[in-house]
């Protein structure tokens, strides 16, 4: 793709996650929002004003048959991004899709197949890997500078004020605390430590089914992760990441932080590191650094990196008893 123009983005599924990524996505230089698609027309044209989009469309086909738009960002619920994502490959556009990539592996297997197949670009946005910090947590733990990993501790929690009719209780819609944000610990412990031995799970559910707390324990060889994801209480969103020689905090919230403390003994060093705009942007500057060199896949967040995540969240759903039909 020639670098000289201008990346013209679709944004697919119109709620606050692309609200605030239409906000960052202006920001890129480099980036244009050229065209917006909802179920609802009024909807996406109130959107397409919004951020001076030209383009509005009342169905994600019409988005799809656009040839003017280079790559789409698929912002639906969870359960829609495995058909949503294939249909947009298959009409020759590079995909950008929300977390979490698919509800299970068989579904982002052959997501990935389709994006080798098209020869498209395809992404699961999980932006925490993108934020500086924890670019530079990462760079630390692979240097040695706390020694050997042995502990990851990380938690994502806050009170829905209201379960019933919510889509975080709809399990049509990929409900509950383990898919919308327990995959957050669960993508640091992999990051850190890797495709665990065991896993260990327990949920507390709603009456849909959808799980409203989890809580994992993940064994590595000489490493463990506990991990927790709740709509019942808030946490202190901070993770931990604890070594034979020191641990590193990556500082509240930790998924979009904006410093980390190193810790070695007595010493403590707080390091800062702003994120542009919510921090959507650093994926979006992936994005086009792999298109411009023709890439189907980043080295950051690979397709087998997504491959491995979903088959870990897929063994706690099966420890836990959680089913989607």
């Amino acid at each position: 793709m020639d670098n000289n123009k201008k990346i013209k983005w679709g944004i697919v599924g119109l709620g606050r996650i692309a609200d605030e990524f239409a906000k960052d996505l202006q920001l890129i230089e480099s980036a244009e929002l050229s065209a917006v698609a909802s179920r609802n027309l009024e909807k996406a044209q109130e959107f397409a004003n919004k951020f001076q989009c030209p383009k509005a469309y009342g169905s994600y086909d019409e988005l799809f048959q656009d040839d003017s738009v280079d790559i789409l960002y698929i912002a639906t619920p969870h359960d829609s991004h495995a058909e949503l994502t294939i249909k947009a490959l298959q009409k020759n556009k590079h995909v950008l899709c929300e977390k979490p990539i698919a509800l299970n592996y068989q579904d982002t297997l052959q997501m990935v197949k389709t994006a080798k197949e098209y020869n498209k670009f395809l992404m699961e946005a999980f932006w925490t890997r993108f934020n500086p910090s924890v670019k530079e947590v990462l760079q630390h733990v692979q240097n040695g500078f706390i020694g050997e990993v042995k502990y990851v501790n990380a938690d994502f929690a806050f009170v829905v004020e209201n379960l019933e009719g919510n889509r975080t209780t709809d399990m049509k819609l990929g409900g509950g605390s383990l898919m919308d944000i327990g995959v957050y610990p669960l993508f640091l412990a992999y990051l850190i430590l890797g495709i665990p031995k065991e896993i260990a799970a327990k949920s507390n559910f709603h009456a849909t089914g959808a799980d409203l707390q989890t809580s994992i324990i993940l064994q590595y060889e000489s490493a463990q992760a506990i991990l927790h994801s709740s709509f019942l209480s808030s946490s202190n969103h901070k993770a931990t990441i604890s070594g034979t020689q020191g641990r590193i905090n990556i500082n509240p919230q930790w998924y979009m932080a904006e410093s980390y403390t190193l810790i070695q003994g007595e010493d403590k060093e707080k390091i800062k590191r702003p994120k542009l705009g919510k921090g959507y942007a650093h994926e979006i500057e992936e994005c086009h650094a792999c298109l411009w060199s023709d890439k189907i896949e980043s080295e950051l967040w690979s397709h087998q990196n997504s491959l491995d995540l979903i088959k870990i969240v897929e063994d706690v759903r099966e420890q836990i008893g959680l089913v989607y039909s």
